[in-house]
């Protein structure tokens, strides 16, 4: 068997988001490193992937920039520091520069290893009350709580840097680790704060749920839960962050999302469903003829598809006439919006169909027709699911009962609360139809909303009915 082509740095660098795997690099120590499979990719940047040094399996970090000598010498120097506090994190083989130029980290590749983030992908739309995420987040306090122990702070404290590997937490992704104090545990707000940025990682619900995480923390930390005061607010801070920064990504070619613009389309979509959804972003209107009609109407066009044995839903939104398609040019489009709304929900853990893409038609600057894709969801809405002339089930009363706490909480207004809005799938209400999707800045214009939202959904049945006096009773008060 041949062997694969030695590359250098520069070709590397030249290759973006695509390099031919696989491929070989030199290290200074002549000896040579193939790389079998990339895990992560910044273009320009850095590797990430799993590779061969002397016929072993090991995890590589390739740093390609020219200024990668930086991170290479924080990713080594992080490692040290969890291993001498007795962290659990892979072990360092080499360190080595690159022929050429560039720099080369080795450690072990852990197998059968899963991610923290794919671990609570499995989780993460159920209600905080389910013991499965419990039983996720506890140990995870746990290690950071010894992490601060031993003076460290990991400055990117997201779930993909915490690996399930036999029986224990793993810590990975050094160059964000800091020894900030080299004999004693973090000063109370600096350990504070840093907890902040992890548990803003979270789901909103799960704020009202600190008292079953914290002691786990505080124990492995060997600290006084007092010292926690405040943490709440430091949560809600670094999570409108996190928000603001995850919505920019929406819009932007990186590593969650693909975007591709031009003077006549631009293109958003999911990077992990590019490949899949390539023929809908190709020609979404051949996709939407080849489906089933939903709805089609002067403004908008709603088609279920199969794409690859896969339901999904695309939504065309049209320009009825001349005066509505110069009304539109300037602004983003209602595409654009719901896109931008979904992904907000989906990051605030506020169920709704997954979106996946979105296509807007444009001339220049000026924007015409729009596409938005989701998935489908099969589930009823609950203008058929739910009987008027009873109280909801269980199951539904509290999904209900959830969604609108949730949504009060982010100060998010719908806008267009039909009952057929609301779909009842998976023992979760899904929120649909996100056109008029707003999160309010300030309590007085999130109440306003809320009291035409309330008394839309209230609409849906009899003021008589059962189910309406059940609403009424329960709902966040206008």
């Amino acid at each position: 068997m041949s062997q694969p082509a030695l590359t250098g740095v520069g070709a590397l660098r030249a290759a973006g988001r695509a390099p031919q795997l696989p491929f070989r690099i030199a290290l200074d120590d002549g000896r040579e490193l193939t790389m079998r499979r990339l895990l992560r990719v910044l273009p320009g940047k850095r590797l990430v992937g799993e590779a061969e040094l002397d016929d072993s399996r090991v995890l590589a970090k390739l740093f390609i920039d020219r200024h990668g000598g930086k991170r290479w010498q924080q990713e080594r120097a992080g490692l040290d520091a969890l291993a001498r506090a007795g962290i659990p994190t892979p072990a360092l083989i080499a360190a080595k520069t690159i022929a050429g130029g560039g720099y080369a980290l080795l450690t072990t590749f852990l197998e059968p290893v899963e991610s923290l983030a794919e671990a609570w992908a499995r989780v993460a739309g159920r209600s905080a009350d389910e013991r499965e995420a419990l039983s996720l987040l506890v140990p995870l306090l746990a290690a950071y709580g010894r992490l601060h122990a031993a003076g460290l702070v990991h400055e990117d404290p997201h779930l993909g840097n915490f690996l399930c590997h036999a029986g224990h937490l793993w810590v990975v992704d050094g160059d964000a680790v800091q020894q900030v104090s080299a004999r004693r545990s973090l000063p109370a707000a600096r350990a504070r704060a840093n907890l902040a940025m992890l548990l803003a990682q979270l789901p909103p619900a799960w704020d009202d749920r600190l008292s079953e995480l914290l002691p786990a923390y505080a124990a492995a930390a060997g600290a006084d839960e007092s010292e926690l005061a405040g943490l709440r607010e430091e949560i809600a801070r670094f999570r409108a962050w996190r928000l603001r920064d995850y919505l920019a990504k929406t819009v932007r070619d990186c590593t969650l999302f693909a975007v591709e613009q031009s003077t006549t389309c631009f293109r958003a979509v999911l990077r992990q469903e590019a490949a899949a959804l390539a023929v809908v972003l190709a020609s979404p209107d051949a996709v939407i003829d080849g489906g089933e009609l939903l709805k089609d109407g002067a403004t908008c066009t709603v088609a279920r598809v199969l794409v690859d044995r896969r339901e999904l839903v695309i939504k065309r939104y049209n320009l009825k006439s001349l005066r509505h398609a110069l009304g539109r040019l300037w602004r983003p489009s209602r595409a654009w919006h719901s896109w931008r709304e979904g992904q907000r929900l989906q990051f605030l853990g506020i169920s709704t169909p997954a979106p996946l893409a979105l296509i807007e038609e444009r001339a220049g600057p000026l924007r015409r027709r729009a596409w938005l894709i989701c998935e489908y969801c099969r589930g009823p809405n609950l203008l058929t699911h739910l009987s008027p002339d009873c109280a909801p089930p269980s199951a539904e009363a509290r999904a209900i009962l959830d969604l609108f706490e949730s949504l009060c909480q982010q100060r998010i207004s719908h806008g267009d609360l039909k009952a057929t809005n609301l779909l009842w799938h998976d023992n979760r209400v899904l929120l649909i139809d996100l056109d008029a999707v707003v999160q309010h800045r300030t309590a007085a214009a999130h109440a306003r909303a809320w009291r035409r939202d309330r008394a839309r959904l209230l609409r849906n049945w009899s003021p008589g009915s059962a189910l309406h006096r059940w609403l009424d009773d329960r709902l966040p008060a206008a």
